[in-house]
């Protein structure tokens, strides 16, 4: 009985999927629970497992797009198991064998006029047609002594040749190679996404700068005993989650987005985290970050890392989240405007820590600052709630011990 796989329901907002990659072959033998081929979508990439045991037949190629409950095979479930393959080097010697039979070895044959390998490159360096020289070999072949005899008569009649080809404009030096490769799902929907948020909101960015010497301090001075109590590093991310969840407690409609024509507004935070894995750009999500502490923060933002390198994260753990940061300064950027991940109405980009001269208490002095950066929505966030909300997250982070405090 033909057995038809179909594409399973994947998520309420996933309509389609592509076939990435097929882990096994057309007519092959496949046991039950075998994994079958690898589906991307606009999340992540999953595993599609045969149902029964039987021989498969593709019908969807790799590459192809196709909607939920399409067919991607079938299992022809009342095939049997095959048996191990006979070793077949018994019919190797008789056929390697029918070319001695045609000629003595080490001996070839020549068309009449056709130059042997060692005339054919002489002629092809000097760019005469063999058919222009005369052979003196058996059959009329052309042979090495006939192809110098010609090439010691052509100087003459080449020279001019070789005069306009010394004119001619030298070719660029280097290679000019292209390649090209079909976008993942997860790349157009990105995109897609992108062009959708800059297009559909009224999106503005402010800018402030942090002191980051406070920070670097503190985590310089606990980090191991940190390490040696939760098992975790303490990293710069778990201080900007905590500083960002008190800043989302005290200027709600950042936390908020807009669904219709309605306001919503959350009492909780879901932080996002902008993670760069082997397919894209990933954004799995923390939940209820502003009950957690800095290392249960530090926990989960190393786990989701791990499970994003991997290619691992699920789809809920790339879904809902109310708000976004990203880390550039990872990759070395001194600013920019990041853009707001959809539904959300606020993203925040940190990034790089450079030493800069600044006025402190009357005097100029060098510390290390990073550039902040918080992209919003016009729409629901004004002007006052959001600079006022990107210098609260710079209090925090230039008196940590009044974040930890919650003060």
């Amino acid at each position: 009985m033909a057995l038809e796989v179909k594409i399973p329901a994947l998520g309420e907002s996933i309509s389609e999927v592509v076939i990435a990659k097929w882990l096994k072959k057309d007519g092959d033998f496949v046991k039950m629970d075998e994994v079958l081929c690898e589906l991307e979508t606009d999340k992540a990439t999953m595993e599609l497992n045969a149902e029964q045991a039987g021989v498969l037949k593709i019908i969807a190629a790799e590459g192809a797009t196709l909607a939920i409950g399409d067919v991607v095979c079938s299992l022809d479930t009342d095939a049997k198991a095959p048996a191990a393959a006979a070793p077949a080097a018994e019919a190797a010697p008789a056929t390697a064998a029918a070319p001695s039979a045609a000629a003595p070895a080490g001996q070839q044959t020549y068309a009449s006029g056709h130059p042997s390998p060692a005339a054919a490159k002489i002629l092809a360096e000097k760019g005469m047609d063999a058919s222009a020289v005369a052979g003196t070999g058996k059959d009329g072949r052309v042979t090495k002594e006939d192809a110098l005899k010609a090439e010691a008569a052509a100087p003459k009649a080449a020279a001019p040749a070789a005069s306009t080809a010394a004119a001619a404009p030298a070719a660029p030096a280097g290679e000019r190679n292209q390649r090209r490769e079909r976008m993942s799902q997860l790349r157009k929907t990105v995109a897609r996404r992108l062009v959708s948020v800059k297009n559909e909101t009224a999106m503005l960015t402010t800018f402030n700068e942090v002191n980051m010497g406070p920070v670097m301090e503190l985590r310089s001075r606990y980090k191991d005993k940190f390490k040696e109590k939760y098992g975790v590093g303490l990293g710069f991310m778990s201080f900007f989650t905590r500083a960002v969840c008190l800043a989302l407690q005290e200027f709600p409609a950042v936390n908020g987005m807009i669904d219709g024509e309605e306001l919503v507004y959350n009492d909780y935070c879901d932080i996002s985290i902008a993670v760069s894995a082997p397919r894209g750009l990933v954004v799995p999500v923390i939940r209820n970050a502003e009950k957690l502490g800095l290392h249960e923060i530090e926990a989960e933002v190393g786990r989701l890392a791990k499970r994003a390198r991997e290619n691992q994260l699920t789809l809920e753990e790339m879904t809902g989240g109310t708000f976004t940061i990203t880390n550039g300064g990872v990759f070395g950027s001194m600013l920019s405007t990041p853009i707001i991940n959809a539904p959300q109405s606020a993203i925040l980009g940190m990034h790089n820590i450079v030493e800069r001269p600044i006025a402190l208490n009357g005097e100029v002095v060098i510390r290390p600052v990073m550039y902040i950066a918080l992209s919003y929505d016009h729409r629901i966030i004004d002007g006052r709630e959001s600079v006022s909300f990107l210098y609260r997250v710079k209090e925090y982070l230039e008196d940590p011990a009044r974040m930890l405090m919650g003060i």
